[in-house]
């Protein structure tokens, strides 16, 4: 039988796709071995090396034990014998993601052409004078007096949340999903603070379209086989011919799981594209036309449009730009946040004293008032105490990637063991080295934090934080932390996660107590730490927790 030509095409370039990685497996094999003085686990697996055992969504341990055994800078097998450097020595950090961020060490190809593909040309697909320049743009937006004007709409928000939960609960006290509460929560707090748009009304049981989406996104690129496809695949393919034709592609390929990435993508960016359009329409309709929209026009993409349209030719985003910030927003705040506030909803479960000290703190500033101003939000003490400590511990995300573009040599701020027994703080990188920059390790690095690193103890905020720590100048630009990324690269939304976690706990612990289901949860370490049901072979994410009515 002659093969048809949509086989001829799947043919020619599933061939030449497997040329181009196999050149290129080589090369980076052959560069990789400078690696092998470095220590680091066993291969499993000629074909995996150790990647299955750091990407898999119980590797909690392995994270922890090699970091134990080997310090803060191990060698890692990946694909078919090639070397990754695992990375969480404070020094070797600041090198990477301040010193010589953009010049020697970057981004990896798979995230900035990933987020091309998936979300347009925002910050997380852009590098060099393009991500600069949209930076400048963004950062005035996320400043305080910006953060202020949009304390009143997270409690707009917050508020029906919590009404929503407050007849939910029957009799008192009930069992909720609170995962899925908080990733509407989520997306509704960004929709109106970030877009000036409304997803959910937080009024009905059903999640809309739009967040059922973005948890189909997260599951299917948690899997394996798309983590593959990213990292050694997408690089590649992704510049093969026109939009046109990659798209034929994708949708002949027999793979329902890159199906499913594809629709969930087509939702998301039609969404965008009506945000974008109804945004543009006001803006040149005029001032009265944007103070009629959802938060009168003080929301992140409409003051940035309006600022863009001020700009000179020079620093001015153009109309794709726009819409990779408005999509990059929305896919950065959601589920990291609503997995940090579920985190700490669990936490302050099985933490009752804790729970009730946070309720005391939070009755003694409410007094007479309705909810809390920015000031306070950002002063009460054992608030944030609760809030950072939570992000130290448990980082929604684990790691990051980087890769090295030039050769480099590492310094280290503590000394490590090599194979042939070498003591030394400087350690070669080939160029192309690929480089895991391993967050939940630098964060609970026991050199720095101490013997009880491994404790959910917000106290330690309240007290001058260790020598060890202060001195370590880990690059993190958030309280020593590497929870947000560090250097010209951090997240710059930080302050906005923040509030918003404030804002949601302080209404839930006023109105709730918390407490643990009878259903025991099991963390998965996924793109996104997500809670599920321990034994639950689908592992379907979900937190069910109780909440008893408080008089």
């Amino acid at each position: 039988m002659r093969p048809t030509s949509i086989q001829s095409a799947v043919i020619a370039v599933a061939t030449l796709s497997g040329f181009w990685v196999a050149r290129w497996l080589r090369r980076r094999r052959a560069a990789s071995k400078i690696l092998d003085n470095i220590q680091g686990p066993k291969s499993k697996s000629f074909m995996a090396g150790n990647m299955a055992e750091v990407f898999n969504h119980d590797a909690w341990d392995f994270h922890q034990d090699i970091a134990r055994q080997y310090g803060g800078l191990i060698r890692i097998n990946a694909l078919l014998g090639e070397r990754h450097i695992y990375v969480f020595d404070p020094k070797a950090l600041h090198q990477i993601m301040v010193k010589e961020q953009g010049d020697v060490f970057e981004e990896t190809d798979s995230v900035l052409k990933g987020t091309r593909v998936s979300f347009g040309e925002g910050l997380l697909s852009s590098t060099g004078e393009q991500h600069r320049k949209q930076r400048k743009m963004l950062n005035p937006v996320f400043s305080a007096a910006h953060l202020r004007a949009m304390v009143p709409i997270f409690f707009q928000v917050g508020k029906r949340l919590r009404d929503s939960l407050t007849l939910r609960v029957k009799n008192g006290t009930d069992e909720v999903d609170i995962l899925l509460w908080m990733s509407r929560t989520a997306l509704e707090l960004v929709g109106q603070a970030g877009l000036g748009w409304t997803f959910d009304s937080l009024t009905t049981d059903e999640a809309p379209k739009y967040i059922k989406a973005f948890k189909q996104l997260g599951i299917a690129t948690s899997k394996p086989s798309m983590a593959i496809l990213a990292l050694y695949v997408l690089p590649y393919v992704s510049e093969i011919g026109s939009p046109k034709f990659r798209r034929f592609m994708v949708n002949i390929l027999p793979w329902k799981d890159l199906h499913l990435v594809r629709d969930v993508l087509d939702t998301l960016w039609a969404t965008a594209v009506q945000i974008y359009q109804t945004k543009k329409a006001a803006l040149e309709a005029g001032d009265e036309a944007v103070t009629t929209q959802i938060s009168k026009g003080k929301d992140i993409i409409s003051i940035m449009m309006k600022d863009n349209e001020n700009a000179s030719d020079s620093d001015r985003l153009s109309e794709s730009e726009i819409l990779g910030q408005l999509n990059v927003l929305v896919f950065a705040a959601t589920d990291t946040t609503s997995s940090a506030l579920s985190r700490a909803l669990h936490l302050l479960s099985e933490r009752q004293d804790i729970q009730d000290k946070l309720r005391a703190e939070l009755k003694e500033a409410l007094e007479n008032e309705q909810e809390l101003t920015y000031e306070q939000l950002t002063n009460l003490p054992y608030l944030d105490a609760i809030t950072r400590e939570t992000l130290r511990l448990y980082p929604p995300v684990a790691s990051m990637n980087r890769v090295a573009k030039k050769d480099a040599v590492l310094t280290l701020m503590t000394p490590i063991t090599l194979a042939d027994g070498t003591v030394t703080t400087e350690v070669p990188i080939p160029a192309g080295t690929g480089i895991i920059i391993s967050i939940i390790n630098s964060n609970r690095n026991p050199e720095l934090w101490g013997p009880d690193v491994l404790e959910w103890k917000p106290e330690r905020w309240l007290e001058p934080l260790p020598d060890s720590v202060i001195n370590a100048k880990i690059p993190g630009v958030y309280s020593h932390l590497m929870t947000f990324n560090g250097g010209g690269r951090s997240c710059i939304g930080f302050k906005f996660s923040q509030l918003e976690m404030k804002v949601v706990l302080s209404l839930l612990v006023s109105r709730f107590r918390v407490s643990l289901s009878d259903k025991k949860i099991s963390w998965k370490m996924s793109n996104v730490a997500i809670p599920t049901l321990e034994g639950d072979k689908d592992s379907k994410p979900q937190m069910p927790i109780k909440l008893e009515i408080i008089e």
